[in-house]
């Protein structure tokens, strides 16, 4: 059974941590496909303290201090490792656990750095010329991304990476699927997503000034941050929202609404997990344009797409029961039928194997 060393943020908690359901789809695949996967992540940023699963039975979870003499004790771990993952965004140490896990891994080890904000992570390596990713791109064998689509392949390769496959978001269809409705989440339109930098002038222009303009319509917002925010009087918010809570979420209102972020809207094939999450639940789902969303699902039969706050104010007052209806169906069954985690499992586990036979010199 080979061993699978991962550094991320956290596999335990979605507090403050998008990546938390990508995580967990992908390393429960892989382990029922053999991999036997540690994953080592910080006490940090209160993850700890609001935890939305027990530690689990397909994989090892080592929570480990914030401290540097922690991260380091950790990093040790990774030379009993087939596999060693450094993924994006970990929070804190991050260039520690880059560089020192490229050496501590063992030279028949595969080393990988995944990478679940591809255009933050570029953007960061072209800013700076001394940036470690730029010395250890080119001994690493492999990187995977969140998304991106060719322009992030190109970029990686640019930089010096052997190869760059992106890992597209996907369906848990065990974790997300329809429940019946819930009073407390009834909306016409529901917003779901932490207050950021990068994607609060996206969300004012998508979903608070559609609100502005339909003072009749129920609008709701969840996720943290918010409670700082004035918010039209026909917005009610609920802040962090656990993600026992997401299908609930997703089935209740009319339709859900997702709002990429500045940067995942420019670089394109960048879909959250939200959109899984509520085409999962056969929820109807109202999107901001970006490129490459027909690869994962069709404008106006599984999606409908909004260019600004406008188009989405139309959807909200032209959509019936039934069209939503018909649009949540068609959606759930476009991604149980394309984008599961068990099709993105079977393509990692793919790479992996290849990349352990070539460090063997054995045959796939």
């Amino acid at each position: 059974m080979p061993s699978l060393a991962f550094y991320g943020s956290s596999l335990l908690s979605a507090y403050w941590n998008g990546a938390a359901t990508y995580y967990r789809g992908l390393i429960r695949d892989l382990a029922g496909r053999g991999w036997r996967t540690t994953f080592y992540e910080p006490d940090a940023f209160e993850r700890q303290q609001h935890r939305d699963i027990d530690p689990p039975d397909w994989a090892t979870v080592v929570v480990y201090p914030a401290t540097e003499a922690a991260a380091r004790g950790v990093i040790a771990e990774a030379a009993k490792a087939d596999v060693v993952v450094k993924a994006s965004g970990v929070g804190v140490f991050d260039d520690l656990l880059l560089e020192e896990l490229a050496r501590t891994a063992r030279p028949e080890a595969v080393r990988l750095f995944w990478d679940v904000d591809a255009p933050a992570t570029l953007a960061e390596i072209g800013a700076a010329p001394d940036h470690p990713m730029r010395r250890i791109l080119p001994d690493l064998d492999l990187v995977l991304t969140y998304g991106g689509g060719p322009p992030v392949v190109e970029a990686y390769r640019g930089f010096g990476a052997r190869d760059c496959v992106p890992i597209y978001n996907a369906l848990d269809p065990d974790t997300h699927h329809p429940v019946p409705a819930q009073a407390r989440f009834d909306a016409d339109l529901a917003f779901l997503g932490n207050r950021l930098p990068d994607r609060e002038a996206r969300v004012e222009e998508f979903f608070l000034t559609p609100a502005a303009r339909l003072p009749e319509r129920r609008f709701l917002i969840g996720g943290n941050g918010w409670e700082w925010r004035d918010l039209p009087e026909n917005v009610r918010r609920i802040g962090h929202v656990p993600t026992a809570d997401h299908n609930a979420f997703n089935t209740s209102p009319r339709a859900v609404l997702n709002i990429a972020r500045d940067s995942m809207a420019a670089t394109g094939w960048s879909p959250a997990t939200r959109v899984f999450e509520a085409a999962g639940a056969g929820a109807c789902l109202i999107t901001d344009a970006w490129t490459g969303l027909e690869m994962f699902l069709t404008e106006g039969e599984e999606v409908l797409v909004a260019r600004d706050g406008r188009d989405v104010a139309a959807h909200v007052e032209a959509l019936t029961e039934e069209r939503a209806r018909r649009i949540g169906e068609a959606a759930r069954r476009r991604i149980l039928g394309q984008h599961t985690y068990a099709r993105r499992g079977a393509e990692v586990d793919r790479l992996l194997r290849r990349a352990l036979a070539a460090r063997r010199g054995t045959a796939a």
